[in-house]
């Protein structure tokens, strides 16, 4: 027998989660989304979440309350009358009258091995500390911010070079398929929870926050260690990308630094040590291995060389006023 399912979710991330649990068979009562936010060149156009317009697509209802501040919103939720809540990147905080509504609670799928990154960046912060892995995970949401018990895990390797938006992409496909798997078992009463500090004593994982990112980070600083510079590069590729100045033959430029490797290499931070973008640091160096000038497309450093020269000795990250 199909549960009654109440979607919660807002971006791309979402999607194939929302995708799954309906094709499963599952009664999608409500998907509930973010309102359209404002966009194209003058920011006039209202235009939908990735989860609006699936959910459309499917035809499936969809309210877009702003909060649930209201209790006339707390009360259209109850009214559906949910076996259970999926919420995954919904983006707005649950009150407790809204996580106690669904007969079974509300299921969170999260991207990270909790209790390690909980919040906002969970996916970035993992590739910018280093982690060797991670994953999703189903838990059961309350009040705390992400500190329900985990239900199921999936992990997954982090590649030296992967970047957020390839990891990104790896974990909402895991999600899709975990969070069934948790209707699944649900259902059938066999959906066994566990206490994260539990999983804390048994794994060494220590509750870390995965604070939000902010723009003002994503300037390289090429004085610091090789290792951290290619981890925060690949970590905010594609967004909000890390970025330097280069000084083209037509004039300095402000680039994006979308993926990166360290290798070995001295010189004075910043320097270019060859003609192929290996980039000292404070200790070691840096390959730049995919670029985005502005207004351009994301390419290798290889093609980006073939248009532009940026020879042995160059200086990266010098000050420009203007930019």
């Amino acid at each position: 027998m199909a549960l009654t399912v109440v979607f919660m979710g807002t971006p791309d991330f979402s999607v194939p989660t929302l995708r799954a649990v309906h094709a499963a068979g599952h009664a999608v009562a409500a998907v509930y989304t973010q309102p359209p936010r404002k966009a194209g060149r003058r920011g006039l156009t209202l235009t939908p979440s990735p989860v609006q317009a699936e959910a459309e697509r499917l035809g499936i209802p969809v309210r877009t309350p702003a909060n649930f501040k209201d209790a006339a919103e707390r009360e259209a939720f109850t009214a559906l009358n949910a076996d259970v809540a999926v919420v995954v990147a919904y983006g707005l905080l649950l009150p407790q009258a809204v996580l106690d509504a669904p007969r079974f609670g509300c299921l969170n799928g999260h991207g990270s091995l909790l209790p390690r990154w909980r919040g906002a960046a969970p996916i970035q912060r993992a590739i910018e500390a280093g982690d060797r892995t991670t994953g999703m995970m189903v838990m059961k949401m309350e009040a705390g911010l992400d500190t329900g018990p985990v239900a199921l895990t999936a992990e997954t390797e982090i590649g030296e070079t992967d970047t957020a938006g390839e990891l990104h992409d790896r974990l909402s496909a895991l999600s899709a398929d975990l969070m069934v798997e948790a209707l699944e078992r649900l259902e059938a009463g066999r959906l066994v929870f566990e206490d994260q500090a539990a999983i804390a004593a048994r794994t060494g994982r220590e509750p870390v926050y995965a604070r939000k990112i902010d723009k003002a980070e994503a300037a390289l600083d090429f004085s610091q260690e090789s290792g951290v510079l290619a981890r925060k590069i690949n970590a905010f590729s594609p967004f909000p990308g890390a970025w330097t100045t280069i000084p083209f033959a037509a004039g300095p430029e402000r680039v994006k630094i979308l993926r990166a490797r360290t290798e070995a290499g001295t010189g004075a931070p910043g320097t270019v040590l060859d003609d192929g973008l290996l980039v000292a640091c404070g200790t070691g160096a840096v390959r730049l291995l995919e670029l985005q000038r502005a207004g351009g497309k994301r390419l290798d450093a290889g093609t980006l060389l073939r248009g532009v020269e940026v020879p042995k000795g160059t200086m990266l990250g010098l000050k420009v006023e203007g930019l």
